[in-house]
């Protein structure tokens, strides 16, 4: 079957245009025809407008994503702030002190905890490159799916008909590339939904990502660059629908109030949004022809900020596996391929995953374990600073089996 493409990825997001961009312009992948169908047209924030709800907090590795695309300094330009310190505590102890946790970079030998970026401002970027690089943005959608021993055919929403080596699914947590590839989801329903606002704080955020961990949910405020905090409040869906209700001076007065009053007074400056928040992961990572990336492939709670983070990861491990599958002109679809990108992610998100679950089950109203012994916990990972040093660099994903496609260059 003669090919289109090597590569179509279906869903231009953040995980998307990730992969459109680091195989389009990472020397091992560069010489791979890439295409992505993203229907949504993708504008880059313009010059001046204020920062857009959903931000992420980017990891090490993630960055490294963002540097090897050369994308990195148009997402600073937009705005990007270096978060140095994280602050954890349940509504029993108090935040830096007994039943709490204090993540600082300095204490664990890093430069930072990760940085606070927008995420529309990285998709344009990425996507950008990408285009730069030589792959190409069709405005449509999947639609169907007729696999072949050497090829896929892709049935899109515009009638085209497109044949590659491989698809790749980045189409979100709702994937269609899933469904018609015939794998299977396992998970739960959190019974939450996330919160999110941008607020004015009386006092400065101090480059400090909050987080309380309340009865019905985690709260967080992230530092943002032009000095506000970012919300993400995971709450029962009633409280959030009162939340979305309120007026404004009544909800900065309730996430005051909600946040112990760490940063004074908050005072409620953009539009509130809510989504409902779920557990749900691929059973297989991979089928004939095809592979998932990103929520298509998991989809987490947002309390550690690790959605994007995983994506990412997905995206550099795809990478080192097409660069070594086509090396000397081998075909990025074969099975072998598919079948170490499948092992080598599933073996790596799963535990993240589980702990992350495991976490949230341990704060939670009904939760079997004492406050006074989370109190402890708590305590006793705080007073260890080699504990602290590991889960920091797992969380900036410097830790494990780190795909080559995210690391530094040679002498960087």
């Amino acid at each position: 079957m003669p090919r289109d493409f090597d590569v179509v990825i279906a869903g231009g997001g953040l995980t998307g245009a990730a992969t459109a961009a680091l195989l389009a312009t990472w020397p091992p992948t560069a010489a791979l025809r890439v295409a992505v169908l993203e229907p949504a047209p993708v504008l880059a924030p313009p010059a001046g407008a204020p920062l857009n709800l959903r931000v992420s907090l980017v990891s090490r590795s993630s960055e490294q994503l963002l540097r090897h695309c050369r994308a990195w300094d148009a997402v600073v330009a937009r705005g990007a702030a270096a978060c140095q310190r994280m602050v954890i505590w349940d509504e029993h102890g108090s935040a830096g002190g007994a039943g709490g946790l204090v993540f600082a970079a300095a204490d664990c030998g890093e430069p930072d905890l990760g940085h606070l970026v927008e995420n529309r401002a990285m998709q344009a970027a990425l996507l950008a490159r990408a285009t730069a690089a030589g792959a190409v943005v069709l405005p449509t959608r999947v639609e169907s799916l007729t696999p072949a021993a050497t090829a896929i055919a892709i049935g899109t929403s515009d009638g085209r008909r497109l044949e590659a080596a491989l698809l790749v699914g980045a189409d979100g947590s709702d994937s269609s590339v899933r469904r018609l590839a015939g794998i299977a989801t396992t998970g739960h329903d959190y019974g939450q939904h996330a919160v999110v606002a941008h607020l004015q704080a009386e006092r400065p955020h101090r480059d400090t990502a909050w987080q309380r961990f309340l009865g019905t949910g985690p709260l967080a405020l992230l530092p943002l660059a032009d000095g506000r905090v970012s919300l993400v409040w995971s709450t029962a869906p009633a409280e959030a629908a009162a939340l979305l209700a309120a007026e404004p001076p009544e909800f900065g007065r309730r996430v005051t109030v909600a946040a112990a009053g760490v940063l004074g007074r908050l005072e409620l400056t953009t539009a509130r949004a809510a989504f409902p928040l779920r557990l749900r992961r691929a059973v297989r990572h991979a089928g004939h022809r095809v592979v998932l990336v990103g929520d298509a492939a998991q989809q987490v709670h947002p309390l550690a900020g690790l959605g994007v983070n995983l994506g990412f990861l997905d995206v550099g491990a795809l990478a080192d596996v097409l660069g070594e599958a086509v090396a000397g002109g081998g075909d990025p679809g074969e099975p072998r391929a598919r079948r170490r990108y499948e092992r080598w992610r599933r073996a790596a998100s799963g535990p993240m995953i589980t702990a992350l679950d495991g976490i949230w089950r341990l704060f939670a109203a009904d939760a079997p374990v004492p406050a006074w012994l989370r109190r402890r916990g708590l305590d006793l990972v705080d007073a260890s600073s080699s504990a602290k040093r590991l889960l920091v660099r797992r969380a900036l994903g410097l830790a494990g089996a780190v795909p080559r496609s995210l690391q530094p260059p040679a002498g960087g």
